[in-house]
């Protein structure tokens, strides 16, 4: 039993213990200590300028700034080897929610809009969202972002495992490896989604209908041969989805046997098969719903057909088609499944308001100029960077933009795994107003707004641990009272 005094300081001990983790991945100690000021300080960020928003939070001495923006580019750490150690800390930390024997995956692409000139990975990028006030094409960089569910029914949260840059960097990645192909940014997510499913083991990942594609299935078929871990993948199809029927085992006559039967239309399945749907009630985003739904198993692919598990669902005046490469599922569980996908949008939606994650402004000087009237079939601007020291330069921006989008990723777990594990013991009517009585499990911002009031107090009431040493080390110190704590 925690008693009320005692948690108060438990949770700035469970901060410290999840930061330590860390620790084998840097080669200095002094990357570390700035590894761990940079984190705290994204707990607490109350404004998105940069990097000088971690000394004002903070409040360290003015001559931090350089050191800071040092380590973003610095040598003695591998953005790789931050990922895995944060897959573990998470895997020992966080409750994470498991079925069929899998740890569940979600992943889903992110754009963000940068107007930079001079910045590596900006390119003229499509929006498919049906929101008025967003323009169709702008400029930006586009991300893939990989978190895993955890939580319960009363809670659940996608805490990031990887948001890493997917497009944009074809002509940096040719020099590091000349005779690499360049992947597409579906095969990248499930590449990542591969790597970080070596860590818990068997998994199933949850995508939108934008990665149901035949080099997405033949990359995780790939994998799950020449791998040890085994990845399935829940994802939706589109209505004008169409599939095959298994080949016949006989064929008349001479020739080669078929690899399919007769073509399916989905959509027709909706009306031709409607005396074959079952009726069940579910609790889909929070509410109960009488779905109707109907399961078929068929071939699908040009070229690849590969045998998929189909679930028609109509609920609420809408048809969906789920799809899923584990054909012992079942369609009531893949329906349930699926609507936990949307939690990684609020996942980017908290880093993008709360912790500012897509707030970067690194860039380079050898960087050639942004060309907005780039057509397709011209040559690329960096095709004409021949100089090694300029090359390098280029990477070493590219690996400061997704070492702070990491750095925000691990800020934004952390928040979540407080607010599941110590959310319920606040009271949120005495530090924050809210007009809507939130649920019982606080929300990140919630857990932010707790933290800049009494993190400060917790560190002076536990001197002992490594994260007070260390921001107490890069404070300001008073000249009068020089062993006292002021900030």
């Amino acid at each position: 039993i925690i008693l009320f005094g005692d948690w108060l300081d438990t949770m700035i001990n469970f901060i410290d213990d999840i930061l330590n983790v860390f620790k084998p991945c840097f080669s200095r100690t002094a990357a570390f200590r700035w590894f761990v000021v940079i984190v705290t300080a994204f707990l607490l960020r109350s404004d998105k300028l940069g990097v000088t928003s971690v000394i004002r939070d903070l409040a360290l001495r003015a001559d931090t700034y350089e050191s800071l923006l040092h380590f973003f580019r610095a040598s003695s750490w591998s953005l790789d080897s931050l990922c895995r150690y944060w897959m573990t800390a998470v895997l020992r930390f966080a409750p994470l929610h498991q079925e069929y024997n899998c740890t569940i995956l979600i992943g889903d692409g992110v754009k963000q809009a940068k107007e930079a000139r001079f910045m590596p990975g900006v390119k003229k990028l499509f929006q498919e969202s049906e929101n008025s006030s967003k323009p169709d094409f702008f400029f930006g960089h586009m991300f893939g972002g990989l978190g895993v569910l955890a939580g319960d029914l009363s809670k659940w949260f996608c805490i990031p495992l990887s948001i890493r840059l997917h497009d944009g960097l074809e002509p940096l990645e040719s020099w590091l490896e000349p005779s690499a192909n360049t992947a597409s940014h579906v095969v990248r997510m499930i590449r990542d989604a591969y790597d970080a499913a070596k860590v818990p083991g068997n998994s199933l990942l949850l995508l939108d209908r934008y990665f149901l594609s035949v080099p997405a299935l033949s990359e995780a078929n790939h994998l799950n041969q020449t791998g040890q871990t085994h990845l399935d993948i829940l994802t939706k199809a589109k209505l004008n989805c169409k599939a095959y029927e298994a080949a016949p085992k006989k064929k008349p006559g001479r020739g080669r046997p078929p690899k399919k039967g007769k073509t399916v239309y989905l959509k027709g399945l909706f009306d031709s098969c409607q005396p074959l749907f079952q009726e069940s009630t579910l609790v889909l985003y929070g509410k109960k719903e009488q779905v109707r739904y109907y399961c078929v198993n068929l071939l699908w692919g040009q070229k690849l057909y590969q045998e998929l598990r189909f679930v028609l669902v109509e609920y609420g005046g809408t048809k969906s088609i789920l799809v899923s490469t584990n054909l012992s599922m079942e369609p009531l569980d893949m329906i349930r499944l699926y609507s936990y996908r949307f939690r990684i949008e609020c996942t980017f939606r908290e880093l993008k308001q709360q912790t500012g994650g897509f707030c970067y402004h690194f860039w380079s000087k050898s960087m050639p100029k942004l060309n907005r009237c780039l057509k397709k079939g011209m040559a690329h601007p960096l095709e004409s960077i021949t100089q090694s020291h300029a090359r390098e330069k280029i990477i070493a921006a590219v690996s400061a933009i997704e070492c702070h989008m990491m750095l925000s990723v691990i800020a934004m777990g952390i928040l979540q795994m407080l607010s599941l594990r110590y959310g319920s013991l606040l009271n949120v009517s005495e530090f924050r107003y809210m007009r809507t009585p939130s649920k019982k499990t606080v929300s990140e911002a919630t857990m932010m707004q707790y933290l800049r009031q009494h993190i400060f107090r917790f560190m002076a009431e536990n001197p002992h641990l490594g994260i007070t040493q260390i921001i107490l080390e890069k404070q300001k110190r008073s000249e009068i009272h020089k062993d006292l704590w002021i900030y």
